[in-house]
């Protein structure tokens, strides 16, 4: 067994997950990708490199750069509020409280701007203000409609907070800017030219013979047991439902290395310029200002030893080494740990061996 997959067998052996796929590249070329465990565990289907994983929150990063085109082209600009794109964010106000039991709505000094959508510190709760499930049960202009008549969650860039209806929001504007349909725009200037041919909104019935199962941990049966994607209640295949771009795509690590590997390469990929060197800089580099403590980016969060990425539901990531020069590409379906150390090792297994191939 190859250096990668033999550091996260023993984690399949005491069935902290059923099986992962990992890769890890450089800027040119990938290094190793490899797979252990089972995509299925019913049916003992191997886990294969080429297996599918709903990607989920790594959507987020993706759409974000696909935003970023459109900044870097002069089409929409940083410091914009998000109300002249979107009216409905007009007069929003946002909670406030006189004391514990008092709560106020107050009128932002500033609207929000596409820098605090993109680096979320706009304010904006991090999931939709009502309980019906909502993937597949609304248009991306309504889901925003919804998002937009919320109150916001603090003073807009006053603090981090981590939400899916920025991204939605930054998806909208990408509609009403481009006059495309989000997910067409993705496709079309993002997705197929780098080549990414299996991420996709809709998988297809072939594509859903590779998809790695999800599956939760049960700690009484000391084991995993399968479990449906959150609120995605619909077949995947079916293309009426809405694509997020909060957390709608499916992908395979050979595509996320490739999107990764542009990042890397400061905005190119064979030969072809899809951001300016500036542009990845900002995607990098902080961008919540001096209230906010966290290393976000417009697009990417930031570690202590300057690797930057980004993590999905479910234990999707891919991050990016600058110094060493690196992309890991981590995909794994498992809600939760059934042991005090949980998973807490599976990443820096994954490290430690992805830096032996250097």
């Amino acid at each position: 067994m190859n250096t990668l997959a033999a550091a996260i067998q023993p984690f399949v052996d005491q069935h902290y997950l059923a099986g992962a796929v990992l890769l890890v590249a450089d800027k040119d070329r990938v290094l190793a990708h490899e797979a252990v465990g089972y995509a299925d565990l019913a049916s003992k289907r191997l886990m294969t490199p080429d297996a599918l994983f709903w990607i989920a929150s790594m959507t987020k990063p993706m759409t974000a750069t696909a935003l970023t085109m459109l900044i870097d082209e002069g089409k929409v600009g940083l410091e914009d509020p998000v109300e002249k794109y979107l009216p409905e964010f007009k007069d929003q106000k946002y909670i406030a409280y006189k004391d514990d039991t008092t709560v106020l709505l107050k009128t932002p000094k500033q609207p929000i701007t596409v820098r605090q959508v993109l680096s979320h510190t706009s304010g904006l709760a991090f999931s939709l203000p009502m309980e019906t499930p909502w993937f597949d049960k609304f248009q991306l202009a309504d889901v925003v409609r919804f998002h937009a008549a919320a109150p916001l969650q603090c003073e807009p860039g006053t603090k981090y907070g981590y939400s899916n209806a920025g991204t939605n929001t930054a998806g909208r504007i990408i509609e009403i800017v481009s006059g495309q349909k989000y997910e067409d725009f993705m496709d079309e200037r993002l997705f197929h030219p780098l080549g990414m041919k299996d991420t996709t909104f809709w998988p297809s019935e072939e594509q859903m013979k590779q998809y790695a199962i999800v599956y939760k941990v049960n700690a009484a049966k000391d084991g995993l047991e399968e479990t449906p994607n959150g609120q995605m209640e619909y077949p995947f295949t079916n293309r009426k439902r809405t694509p997020l771009p909060a957390g709608g795509l499916f992908s395979v690590a050979a595509d996320c290395a490739k999107f990764c590997q542009m990042i890397l390469n400061g905005g190119k990929l064979d030969g072809r310029r899809y951001l300016s060197e500036a542009a990845v800089k900002m995607m990098i580099a902080k961008q919540t200002g001096e209230l906010v403590t966290d290393k976000y980016g417009l697009c990417f969060a930031t570690l202590e030893d300057g690797s930057y990425g980004h993590g999905g539901a479910y234990k999707t990531t891919m991050f990016i080494d600058p110094k060493r020069g690196l992309i890991r590409v981590f995909l794994m379906h498992v809600v939760g740990d059934w042991r005090d150390d949980g998973g807490k090792d599976i990443g820096p297994a994954f490290v430690a061996a992805a830096e032996k191939l250097v």
